[in-house]
């Protein structure tokens, strides 16, 4: 699910046949409506984390309905199929907004619109994410976490290396050099399993080079995709890929997982990637060995000096939405409600950083309340909310592309190795994006301000 690295094979056809026959609202015993959502097969811990604050307290919140989760490694497939056949669960997890409005085009995601009236979501949310959700003028999904593409950092490997946390594009790449020279890797990250992680990085440079506005303009139309600040901004992620800066070599071999263990065991100082990566961090620097000290997390040093600095990519971890076959859409949407509050970021937070950073406008978490990595993931998510609020990001591709746009973007490795130009490649974007623009699939965006 949504870029993470422990996808594992797709389960059976009987299982998916299982899952899609027992979605949409069931009674529960003691007169409850039941409600399901289908997550990703997160690890055990998580898991439990999930069940006491989101099952567990959503269920002890009202006693009208009864929330159960299934935890799915193939959930992408299996929404397909249900949605297809009008089943599934009744709360619709996704890859983001991008996965949402394809069904919202087909019928198969309800209007959240009068319960966001209802419930307040639009005074209550980032107005750039809860826009990314909508479809024709209404609202069709809702993120459930903002995240931004940066850098973790070691510090004992900058110890090691004589160098100080990098403040600038020419410093961070300067200690690259240097971590290589010493034979570590220069960055590691990977799309091991799932090759949509390369839209982290043609979004990072999209938003570094071109800048968010351009981004914009491109999305409006106002722009060709083949502007030369956008071929730029395709032609510099080429170079910085073929300097060995994403993993090198190994960029194929390697996950999200694997990358984050390697940093953990001083194998290099960075680890370049999205900051949902904490709840992978959190498997390496940890209490029990001793070094959560040893992690940092920055934003990505701003390329384009034209840019405000910190400058920052803006995307989501995954999207929720409302089943149109649901038999109870009021209770789907009281638990996409509870979601969206103060207290369940509170909580989830306190043991699973990295993927609930609901994206509040006031995002009223005291970091001193945290502690191990959820400490300077809360920071992080602040520094990033802050910088939404001047204007200061572009988008990720998954998140704001209409979403043949968004996977076409997903190919960019065939500039990387030299298979197309960038020039090409953005040519057979135009024509995508063209055909999805036809068709309204474009979300409307706040223009950035730079």
């Amino acid at each position: 699910m949504n870029r993470k690295e422990t996808r594992l094979a797709a389960v059976g056809i009987a299982a998916v046949i299982a899952l899609t026959a027992s979605g949409c609202s069931a009674g529960a015993g003691g007169g409850k409506q039941t409600l399901e959502l289908w997550f990703w097969g997160a690890p055990p811990a998580q898991q439990d984390t999930m069940q006491e604050v989101l099952v567990d307290g959503f269920n002890a919140s009202q006693d009208e309905y009864e929330l159960t989760v299934t935890f799915d490694n193939a959930v992408d497939k299996n929404i397909q199929v249900a949605l297809s056949a009008n089943r599934g669960p009744d709360v619709v997890y996704g890859s983001g907004p991008a996965f949402a409005s394809a069904y919202a085009a087909e019928g198969k995601l309800a209007d959240m619109t009068p319960y966001a009236q209802k419930y307040g979501w639009k005074d209550r949310i980032l107005e750039s994410m809860y826009e990314s959700g909508t479809y024709d003028g209404k609202l069709y999904s809702l993120p459930n976490s903002i995240e931004d593409i940066g850098v973790f950092y070691n510090t004992k490997v900058l110890d090691a290396l004589g160098v100080e946390v990098p403040a600038t594009y020419d410093e961070f790449v300067g200690v690259m050099d240097k971590a290589a020279q010493a034979g570590l890797y220069s960055s590691v990250t990977g799309n091991q399993g799932w090759k949509p992680v390369n839209q982290n990085y043609i979004s990072l440079f999209l938003s570094q080079v071109a800048g968010g506005k351009a981004v914009y303009d491109a999305l409006q139309g106002t722009i060709p995709w083949t502007d030369p600040v956008l071929v730029q901004a395709v032609q510099e992620s080429s170079d910085f890929y073929n300097a060995g800066y994403l993993g090198g070599d190994d960029y194929p071999t390697l996950n999200f997982d694997q990358s984050m263990k390697l940093l953990s065991e001083e194998k290099s100082p960075f680890f370049i990637g999205p900051s949902l990566a904490f709840q992978f961090a959190s498997n390496y620097f940890n209490d029990d060995a001793g070094n959560t000290g040893d992690l940092g997390f920055m934003a990505f040093p701003t390329i384009n000096p034209d840019l405000p600095s910190p400058y920052y990519t803006l995307g989501t971890t995954a999207s929720l939405s409302i089943n149109e076959a649901s038999k109870n859409k009021d209770g789907a949407a009281l638990v996409i409600d509870y979601m969206m509050s103060d207290d369940f970021t509170q909580r989830m937070n306190e043991s699973w950083p990295g993927y609930w950073a609901v994206p509040l406008k006031e995002f009223d978490l005291d970091p001193a309340d945290f502690g191990g990595l959820s400490r300077p993931f809360v920071t992080a998510m602040q520094e990033t909310i802050a910088g939404v609020n001047e204007g200061n990001y572009g988008y990720f591709a998954g998140t704001f592309f209409p979403p043949a746009t968004a996977a076409a973007f997903t190919d960019i490795d065939s500039v990387w190795l030299g298979n197309t130009s960038a020039q090409d490649f953005l040519a057979g974007i135009q024509q995508t994006f063209d055909d999805e623009k036809a068709k309204g699939l474009v979300p409307p965006l706040p223009e950035p301000a730079g």
